[in-house]
């Protein structure tokens, strides 16, 4: 068994799922060109399912570590609600994450606010 590609592939269902998708094996050699084994298969149902079945678990343990990132959701209302550029919105996120938090976090917000805005950007 090859875990680590199991386990993207794993990744790629539960990413499908978020966004509507059903999530199943056979998507995987549409979604990475990987056809999973028996092993591999079992693993990726069991993972993408647990992931299902669990979200609102999951997402309760996550949440719990990113109190501090607060500027995320201001930043996100500004780009959807308060028509505030995007570029903007980061910029600014990024400077109060630099005054508040490391310099590592600043990729991170960065990384996270560009990903939402491309997505905004998208269904406009």
């Amino acid at each position: 068994m090859a875990r680590p590609i199991a386990r993207e592939a794993a990744m790629q269902l539960v990413f499908e799922q978020l966004f509507g998708g059903e999530g199943e094996t056979e998507a995987l050699v549409d979604l990475i060109d990987y056809t999973p084994g028996e092993n591999d298969r079992k693993y990726i149902d069991m993972v993408v399912a647990g992931v299902k079945e669990h979200a609102a678990d999951l997402d309760a343990e996550i949440s719990a570590c990113l109190r501090g990132w607060t500027i995320l959701r201001l930043a996100v209302f500004e780009m959807k609600y308060a028509s505030l550029p995007a570029a903007v919105s980061i910029n600014e996120a990024v400077e109060l994450t630099r005054k508040y938090s490391s310099e590592s976090s600043c990729s991170f917000v960065n990384g996270v606010l560009g990903t939402i805005s491309r997505k905004l950007a998208a269904k406009a």
